[in-house]
């Protein structure tokens, strides 16, 4: 690449690595869970399983927005115009907005994952087992995705850039 002379904007050339598709039925199994746990919540602990997990869907969102951004904030990572709320299936919460490094995404989803089952495990001694138990699959079920993003590139090299996009998770290398 020949240097930046003229004041021109830079430029970035990332190589695709991996893409992980998100299929249709993959989107349809991810739809269904929630619904077959409130099922089985009702079945085996409360009949107010629903109503908690109505409550327990913004309380994991906003307790997952509040996780991400304190991480972001802590360890000097910019999130303007990088990070923002998104209602897009599969990619519900606080994703990246553009390209973002896999060792910052890993790291914000790992604190996300463990500090809300904690959180979530909290719960237990004040609330009753139905909401603590909406509380915990609400958590993971958002999570879900990014886990599997996660879980799909644990061979890969750790310095590449990902991408979100409504069907599919590019990851590059610079």
């Amino acid at each position: 690449m020949e240097p930046n002379t003229k004041g021109a904007a830079t430029f970035y050339q990332y190589k695709l690595i991996k893409k992980i598709n998100l299929t249709t039925a993959k989107l349809r199994i991810y739809i269904t869970l929630p619904l077959i746990f409130v099922v089985l919540e009702t079945i085996f602990l409360s009949w107010w399983s629903l109503l908690y997990m109505v409550v327990a869907a913004p309380v994991v969102l906003w307790v997952q927005y509040v996780i991400s951004r304190s991480v972001l904030l802590i360890t000097g990572h910019p999130i303007a115009k990088r990070w923002k709320v998104s209602l897009r299936l599969p990619w519900l919460g606080y994703m990246p907005d553009q390209y973002i490094s896999y060792g910052i995404f890993r790291k914000v989803q790992l604190h996300n994952f463990w500090i809300g089952l904690c959180i979530a495990a909290l719960f237990i001694v004040w609330a009753p087992p139905a909401f603590t138990t909406s509380l915990a699959i609400c958590h993971l079920w958002l999570l879900l995705p990014r886990l599997y993003t996660l879980l799909r590139l644990r061979r890969d090299d750790k310095g590449g850039m990902l991408k979100f996009n409504p069907a599919d998770v590019s990851y590059y290398a610079q």
